[in-house]
C-alpha cells in the first residue's frame, strides 16, 4: 500500500522568536523635531507549527488507525514532536495508511488511504476542521485557493477517478474517470498531470474545465511525478511485476522501471532512461529545491541524478534505501525514513547533500514522506 509523499510547500514560513523591540527615540540638529520611527511590529504565532521545520508522514500499520504526523523543528535543538494530530484532537487516532499531506495557506490536507478520507486540519495547530469521504484515496494536490484534486483507486483492478474538491465547502463537486490505479498528480501551467500506474499513461486534465485532454503513453507502471527547473515533468515508472501461479516472480515477463521525462509544452516524451535490472523496483522520487537534481531509491541505494544527464547514475550517493525520501528545498539535506519492519517506531535519518549522515530521530510507524514548512 505504500507510496511516498514528496510534496514541498513553496511558501516557507518564518517564526519570529519574540516581539520586535522599538528603537530609541532620536533627535537631530538644534530643533526639537523627532526623527520618524517605525512602529513596533508584532509577529503573531498562530500555533506550535507556525515555524520552519518538516512534517513527517507516518503510514502506520495496515488495517489499524495508527497512522500519524510528526514535526521536526528547524529551531535550536531540532526537537521532534510525534502524533501531532492526535494531540490536537483529544487523543483521536488519525487513520489507516496515511499517504499524503499538502499545505495551502492556513490548512493542511492529509490523505488516509485505508480510512477512505481526506482529513483537513489547521496548518498551525493541526486541529481538524473537516473530513471529506473518499474511495481508496492515494494522493492530493491543490490547483488554487478554492480547488483541490485527489486520486482514488475506487476498487482495485477497476478504473479509478480524480475527485475535484471545493476547498471552501470541503465537498466533492465532480469526479473525473481515469484508468486503473491513479497515483501522484501535479499541476503545471493550468494542466493537471496524473500518473495512471495501471494503464501506463500520464493523463492530462484541464484545470479550468476539469476535462481530460489527452493521455501520454509511457513505459510500465508510472507512479511518481516531479517538475524540474526547465518545466520538464519527470515520471518514475516502477515497471510491471508478473507472478507465477505460486506467487513467485516471473522474471521472464517482469519489466524494469525507468525515469521518463516529458516536455510539458507539447506533452511529448523527451527521454526514457531504463534501469538496468527487472529484479529491483525503483521508488521514492524526490527533487532538489532548484529543480536540478533528482533522487530515488533502487537496489538498496539512494541515487542522485542530474536532470540534464542523458544516462543514469551508476554509483549511489547513500549506500542504503528508504521507505520514504525527501530533500529540503532550502539546504539540500536528504531525509530518509526507515520503517523498522513496522514493528514499532520508525527512524528518520538526515544527511548532508554530499551523503554524510548528520542526525537521526525516532518518529511514528512507517515514515513514508516529508513536507518542508
Amino acid at each position: 500500500m505504500h507510496q511516498t509523499m514528496k510534496k514541498i510547500n513553496l511558501f516557507r514560513r518564518f517564526l519570529a522568536a519574540a516581539v520586535l523591540l522599538a528603537g530609541s527615540l532620536g533627535f537631530t540638529g538644534c530643533d526639537s523635531d523627532d526623527e520618524e520611527v517605525d512602529p513596533v511590529t508584532e509577529t503573531e504565532v498562530r500555533g506550535p507549527y507556525d515555524q520552519q521545520g518538516v512534517f513527517i508522514l507516518n503510514e502506520g500499520n495496515f488495517e489499524t488507525p495508527n497512522g500519524s504526523v510528526s514535526f521536526l523543528s528547524d529551531s535550536a535543538g531540532h526537537a521532534v514532536v510525534n502524533n501531532i494530530t492526535q494531540k490536537a484532537n483529544d487523543n483521536r487516532l488519525l487513520g489507516d495508511v496515511v499517504m499524503d499531506l499538502d499545505l495551502l495557506g492556513e490548512r493542511a490536507y492529509i490523505v488516509a488511504n485505508n480510512s477512505n478520507k481526506l482529513e483537513v486540519v489547521n496548518a498551525f495547530s493541526f486541529k481538524t476542521e473537516g473530513i471529506v469521504d473518499l474511495k481508496q484515496p492515494r494522493h492530493f494536490t491543490v490547483a488554487s485557493s478554492d480547488k483541490g484534486y485527489v486520486t482514488e483507486w475506487v476498487e482495485y483492478g477497476q478504473p479509478g477517478q480524480v475527485s475535484v474538491i471545493d476547498l471552501n465547502s470541503l465537498k466533492v463537486v465532480k469526479t473525473i474517470p481515469v484508468g486503473p490505479q491513479p497515483e501522484e498528480l501535479l499541476v503545471v501551467d493550468g494542466k493537471l498531470y496524473v500518473a495512471i500506474s495501471g494503464a501506463d499513461v500520464v493523463t492530462v486534465i484541464d484545470v479550468t474545465t476539469d476535462a481530460v485532454e489527452q493521455s501520454i503513453q509511457l513505459t510500465d507502471g508510472p507512479a511518481e511525478l516531479e517538475l524540474d527547473m526547465k518545466n520538464k515533468l519527470w515520471v518514475l515508472a516502477k515497471g510491471k511485476t508478473v507472478y507465477n501461479d505460486d506467487w513467485s516472480v516471473n522474471y521472464g515477463e517482469t519489466t524494469p522501471g525507468a525515469l521518463v521525462s516529458v516536455n510539458t509544452a507539447n506533452n511529448t516524451v523527451v527521454s526514457t532512461l531504463t534501469l538496468g535490472s527487472n529484479q529491483a523496483t525503483p521508488d521514492n522520487l524526490a527533487i532538489s529545491g532548484d529543480g536540478g537534481k533528482l533522487y530515488y531509491n533502487y537496489q538498496g541505494g539512494t541515487f542522485e541524478q542530474s536532470t540534464s544527464a542523458t544516462s543514469l547514475s551508476t554509483t549511489p550517493l547513500i549506500n542504503r534505501s528508504f521507505y520514504g525520501l525527501g530533500v529540503d528545498p532550502d539546504n539540500g539535506y536528504i531525509y530518509g525514513g526507515d520503517e523498522n519492519g513496522f514493528a514499532g517506531d520508525g527512524t528518520v535519518y538526515i544527511y548532508q547533500p554530499d551523503g554524510t549522515k548528520v542526525n537521526e530521530v525516532k518518529v511514528g510507524i512507517g515514515p513514508n514522506g516529508f513536507v518542508f514548512n
